[in-house]
């Protein structure tokens, strides 16, 4: 499977890739990538992974993978690192999610000369100091604001673990909408512990990690008798609220950043359209070949409908009112109005003209309507010739 066009490497582009994963359902007793695992819907049935590598740049799916169940996603990435390597290309940045977070991940693009950008909760250790330390810095600076997402953000050098060899670039963000959303969520979650914890007062009961960390459960032998609050681990929580980070290995501002980050929409919609409108939730066949020749063959169809989904989307862009036919399945559904019969002197005929909406859905795809009458001249001599 190519991974890039050659022209694109030979211009020096980088190429980024959106590397993201999903799993589907299959009951099917045949198939050996199906196995338990951590589902992320789960109905209680087993399940075999699936992930896309999507070239950002591109904008199409470059490779799949489909992998047992019960093989995590963080343990994969290193095995589509070495995959991706074997095609020759170097000049690729990966954008990962927060759960591909790892120390061995990142030393293993390290080591590959990949470098990558990742997501980070504003809560994990590895970068909660760094935030408290350059809070107030910059949240009311309007040079670190950056519209298109709404948020602040400051770029600065740390050292993800004591071992590291070298300082990557934390890429600090905060969005007072976000904080607002959190702070009140929050609020609700801690106020309802409290409440259900009130309840079980002068029971014999034993609780979660979660309730140890935000409260310091009291007993009196096995009987619980109450709970108090850590006022200090609430407090620091609130106050973390509207903050993330994103860290990359290359030195890139903070808005070039989430810009690239925030592409990876392109491949989330990608997994969307694949299970939504591509039939592929579930497997529905009951071996291990006709399983792998679905996905391949969903794959190629996965290419065609992101191809057919960008061009509209570049044609709506160029409209001050984007119409409602210029997405994938209304678009599919106009052309299909165009058809060609055959007449009383036996020759095949456009059925009718081609409407003005037909023709500004074809121009999406830089096809004129004279080449469909060119087309329709060809099928209809190629007929003849049977």
């Amino acid at each position: 499977m190519q991974l890039a066009s050659d022209c694109e490497q030979s211009k020096g582009y980088k190429i980024y890739i959106s590397y993201d994963s999903t799993n589907k359902n299959s009951e099917a007793g045949d198939i050996d990538i199906v196995e338990y695992g951590k589902a992320k819907v789960d109905t209680g049935e087993p399940v075999f992974n699936y992930s896309v590598g999507y070239d950002i740049n591109n904008r199409e799916p470059l490779l799949y993978e489909q992998y047992p169940g019960s093989i995590n996603d963080v343990s994969q990435l290193k095995y589509m690192v070495s995959k991706v390597k074997s095609y020759s290309y170097k000049d690729i940045g990966f954008i990962l999610d927060r759960g591909y977070f790892s120390h061995d991940n990142l030393k293993c693009l390290d080591e590959n000369g990949y470098d990558f950008i990742i997501m980070v909760k504003g809560i994990k250790d590895v970068v909660h100091e760094i935030i408290k330390k350059h809070k107030g810095t910059f949240e009311s600076e309007w040079g670190s604001y950056v519209s298109e997402f709404g948020v602040y953000g400051k770029t600065v050098q740390s050292f993800i673990y004591a071992s590291d060899s070298k300082k990557r670039y934390f890429h600090l963000f905060y969005n007072s909408g976000k904080a607002a959303g959190e702070r009140s969520r929050f609020e609700e979650n801690i106020q309802s512990m409290q409440e259900w914890l009130d309840r079980q007062r002068n029971q014999e009961r034993e609780f979660n990690k979660t309730f140890h960390h935000y409260f310091y459960i009291h007993y009196d032998k096995d009987v619980f008798v109450y709970a108090e609050p850590k006022l200090d681990v609430i407090r620091e929580e609130l106050e973390m609220c509207g903050y993330f980070a994103i860290i990359s290995s290359e030195e890139i501002g903070f808005k070039k950043a989430i810009e690239l980050y925030k592409s990876r929409d392109a491949s989330e919609k990608l997994f969307r359209a694949d299970k939504s409108y591509l039939g592929n939730n579930t497997l529905r066949v009951a071996s291990s070949e006709t399983a792998a020749n679905k996905i391949f063959v969903a794959f190629i169809a996965l290419i065609i409908r992101s191809r057919l989904y960008t061009a509209l989307k570049d044609k709506a862009k160029e409209m001050t009112r984007k119409p409602n036919y210029l997405t994938v399945p209304a678009a599919i559904r106009e052309l299909e109005k165009i058809e060609m019969t055959r007449q009383i002197d036996g020759e095949y005929r456009l059925d009718r003209a081609v409407t003005k909406t037909q023709a500004e859905v074809l121009s999406a795809f830089n096809i004129e309507v004279s080449h469909v009458k060119y087309k329709v001249a060809y099928i209809n001599d190629a007929l003849k010739g049977a």
